[in-house]
């Protein structure tokens, strides 16, 4: 059996979350052959592989959406009829009427001028179409601009040769849901789509808060991303979420419920649940641990408010910040001027290390992310016994509070996002209260153990592949 995995953004480049997920899956399957096909950005910031990859891993591909190589033809494309419409279906019609066959023929023959195809007439008299149709309020020439970004991407992905396996698993939505969507219809195998996060919902916040597109624009690049988890639940056969509120998203954006399987992240709890822990002893410092990548969308900015509050009540306090931090340069860079400029001490980037090591030096662990799944370190935190405080994205107030059946109680305090002194006044109110530590820390335990372990998780995932076959 040959599973091809799909990916965007993350494995085997880009470290921890939905990686080491992808990881513990190549990994625990050893009877599984496994191909990856990986979507990055550029060959520039993703070219070094950040795992040791698997022996049953046969074949890994990678296809760089912001490749030069597709802008060196000036060749201008005649397209046929057959290629005009093709074009047009793809761009103005609904997922479920485009015909995937002909347009990835359409592609795949157009592979090597793709830029010039987006530059060219009929790309331009497509975009005018759409453009008479719904969005007459925005100058033409910014309109055609923006469907030029949109579509260079996804049209640049969707021109790559179409990988052979039993079974296609993408690991989001987005181009890497819409490429293994168009190769499982084409090849009539099954398609696995699993989100840890709601792709579409992801890239909407991002869009909303972002300086680069602004006005109505903002609804029109909204409508492109929704529109390629579109063709991604269309093609699925099966879809895999890691807790209620997101089944209930994907229903409302349009995912067959019929279609929708819950299988929550597990981890190793018995490697992680035999660690020591702090509140067995006393201690003169504090530690609040972060293990996350300094990367916007994780709120580190909002992190280090918090913690130039914590240090007005508390002198003995350290964050510990475990993560790479070359995922995003500029933001790192922000972030030690943001320390620098607020005179903060006692903050420490250790960059990539092992957990392990780290945990049983934590009190507590923070996460102030903006958007999540389940993440996997706030499981693996609750597992060796460490209380948790987290904003209320994802499924973190599910880990911490518990499912509707659940009754153990509370593993840590959930806070509002990008709400520095809320934050803060949980860390602090931790830090006077080492009972409450011990009993969020010992609930969190008992909650992985009988709720998150990684056995369950990986028996879910192998019947899946097997009876899809």
């Amino acid at each position: 059996m040959k599973v091809c995995i799909v990916c965007e953004g993350s494995y085997p480049y880009v470290t921890g979350g939905v990686s080491s997920w992808v990881q513990m899956l190549l990994t625990a399957f050893e009877d599984i052959e496994f191909s990856i096909l990986s979507i990055a950005t550029s060959e520039k910031e993703m070219s070094q592989y950040k795992y040791k990859i698997p022996a049953n891993v046969t074949e890994i591909n990678t296809i760089y959406l912001n490749s030069d190589g597709n802008r060196t033809s000036k060749r201008k494309p005649r397209l046929s009829k057959r290629d005009r419409e093709c074009l047009e279906t793809f761009m103005l019609n609904q997922a479920e009427e485009i015909q995937w066959e002909r347009t990835a023929q359409f592609f795949h023959k157009h592979h090597n001028h793709i830029y010039d195809l987006v530059m060219g007439k009929d790309f331009y008299h497509t975009c005018v179409k759409l453009y008479e149709r719904e969005h007459m309020n925005i100058p033409i020439s910014t309109f055609l601009w923006n469907q030029r970004s949109m579509y260079l991407p996804i049209m640049t992905a969707l021109s790559n040769p179409l990988p052979e396996a039993d079974v296609y698993h993408s690991v989001s939505a987005g181009y890497a849901g819409a490429f293994a969507g168009m190769v499982a219809t084409i090849k009539k195998k099954p398609f696995i789509l699993t989100e840890h996060g709601i792709y579409t919902r992801e890239r909407e916040e991002e869009i909303i808060k972002s300086d680069w597109v602004t006005g109505t624009l903002k609804e029109v690049w909204i409508d492109f991303f929704y529109k390629l988890s579109s063709i991604a639940y269309q093609a699925a056969s099966k879809v895999t979420t890691l807790f209620e509120m997101n089944k209930n998203l994907q229903i409302e954006l349009g995912c067959p419920e019929d279609k929708i399987i819950i299988i929550p992240n597990g981890v190793d709890y018995e490697k992680f649940s035999t660690l020591s822990r702090r509140y067995e002893k006393s201690q003169p410092e504090f530690n609040i641990g972060v293990v996350a990548r300094v990367v916007p969308i994780k709120d580190i900015k909002t992190m280090l408010y918090a913690f130039e509050y914590v240090k007005e009540k508390l002198e003995g306090a350290n964050l510990i910040i475990l993560g790479p931090y070359d995922e995003d340069k500029n933001y790192y860079e922000e972030c030690l001027a943001l320390i620098k400029e607020l005179g903060i001490k006692d903050v420490y980037f250790h960059g990539n290390v092992s957990i392990l090591e780290f945990l049983p030096r934590f009190d507590i662990m923070l996460l102030t992310s903006i958007s999540e799944g389940q993440p996997l370190a706030v499981l693996e935190g609750m597992a060796a016994g460490i209380p948790q405080v987290c904003t209320n994205v994802g499924s973190c107030k599910e880990l911490l509070f518990g499912r509707k059946e659940d009754n153990l109680g509370k593993a840590g305090l959930i806070v509002p996002m990008m709400k520095p002194e809320d934050i803060a006044q949980a860390m602090v109110y931790l830090s006077k209260n080492p009972g409450a530590r011990k009993e969020m820390g010992m609930i969190g335990a008992e909650r992985v153990k009988k709720y998150y372990q990684k056995s369950i998780f990986l028996e879910q995932y192998h019947d899946l592949y097997l009876n899809q076959l």
